[in-house]
């Protein structure tokens, strides 16, 4: 019985943009098992990819609206689904797995749960899920690695955070995830950053703006790669992801998935004449796409995703963006109803 609802929730969950694809192994039930309780997959068969009003929703559910309000709600504090306030009035939807559920999952992660996903991902989950156009998310340049004339609004890491009004930290459930695992990496954990247009009511984890643009210096400093999700309007945090634990650069370097994320409109460029050959930028890079020379360090040009990692750690300046030619530029979807809508159609599904 509970195997059944575990796999309608899996349909449900793939019925979504982002995805959520069956595998030969069935471990997508045994990871949602793990994650939803058998009362909270059966709400979630209720919900869909549209915010819903509360009274519909309790309706289909056969629950007094308070009373399906209030579980709705706990399943919104686990992240498992998503809510807002259109007119006045409650709206629910059910959360995409990834960007979304997993996410959530920062309090409940052990050993049993990273392994799950662990094999999730290598048994399809991975390509099911990052193969598909528009990407999950995008590359950000680090400040200062682009030519201010070059650089949009949409790609100016410290101009985002300039705008915004809260924001927040928290840690990056990746090297969570991989902490279970025996992580290789020594990165900080809690870099995750979180931030609003609108003003709020403070909440725990709420830092200030100062505290956001360190923690982006920091990443930046230490060569971690600034990612975002994949639209122009309404982006809402700043992911600060290594090649050995992000799940989405992972899609690159673990699971040969080229397109997993969404590539800044740049790549690097090594001057010969310049480099000392000191292998720091192989080092520091991300995604394992620069290689040694005979005489100076190389870079696979299609392989490199415009973060500018090699850039900033340079002791020579011998490395510098170049913005890639007019016919390559690729720009991000205008919002997220839009990426939805792209990412449907390149499915092959109708659209929500």
């Amino acid at each position: 019985m509970h195997a059944t609802i575990y796999e309608r929730l899996a349909d449900l969950l793939d019925s979504l943009p982002n995805g959520f694809p069956r595998t030969p192994s069935n471990i997508e039930v045994r990871l949602l098992q793990k994650i939803f309780s058998h009362e909270e997959a059966e709400l979630a068969l209720h919900l869909t990819g549209r915010m819903e009003p509360i009274d519909t929703l309790a309706g289909r559910m056969g629950l007094p609206i308070k009373e399906a309000r209030a579980k709705l709600m706990a399943m919104v504090k686990r992240e498992l689904v998503w809510f807002d306030k259109l007119d006045g009035s409650p709206y629910f939807r059910l959360a995409p797995f990834v960007v979304g559920v997993w996410e959530g999952q920062l309090e409940s992660m052990d050993k049993e749960l990273a392994e799950l996903f662990e094999q999730y991902m290598a048994d399809g989950g991975a390509a099911g899920i990052m193969k598909y156009q528009p990407a999950l998310q995008r590359v950000l340049p680090a400040e200062g690695t682009v030519e201010t004339e070059w650089i949009l609004p949409y790609e100016d890491v410290r101009a985002i955070l300039e705008q915004a009004q809260t924001f927040s930290v928290r840690d990056c459930v990746c090297r969570v995830q991989q902490d279970q695992l025996g992580r290789q990496c020594d990165f900080p954990v809690h870099n995750c950053l979180m931030f609003s247009m609108k003003k709020r009511p403070p909440k725990p984890n709420d830092i200030n703006r100062a505290e956001a643009l360190a923690i982006i210096d920091e990443a930046k400093e230490i060569g971690l790669v600034h990612s975002v999700s994949n639209i122009k309007e309404g982006v809402s945090y700043i992911c600060n992801c290594c090649g050995c634990c992000c799940g989405i650069l992972r899609g690159i370097t673990r699971h040969g998935i080229a397109n997993s994320v969404a590539q800044a409109n740049y790549y690097a460029v090594i001057d010969e004449n310049e480099c000392q050959n000191c292998g720091l930028c192989i080092e520091r890079c991300q995604v394992d796409a620069i290689n040694a020379g005979d005489d100076f360090s190389v870079v696979d040009r299609p392989k490199c995703i415009g973060c500018g990692v090699c850039v900033t750690g340079c002791p020579d300046d011998a490395v510098h963006l170049v913005r890639k030619p007019a016919d390559q530029i690729i720009e991000p979807p205008a919002d997220f109803p839009t990426w939805e809508h792209q990412r449907l159609q390149n499915r092959g599904m109708a659209d929500l």
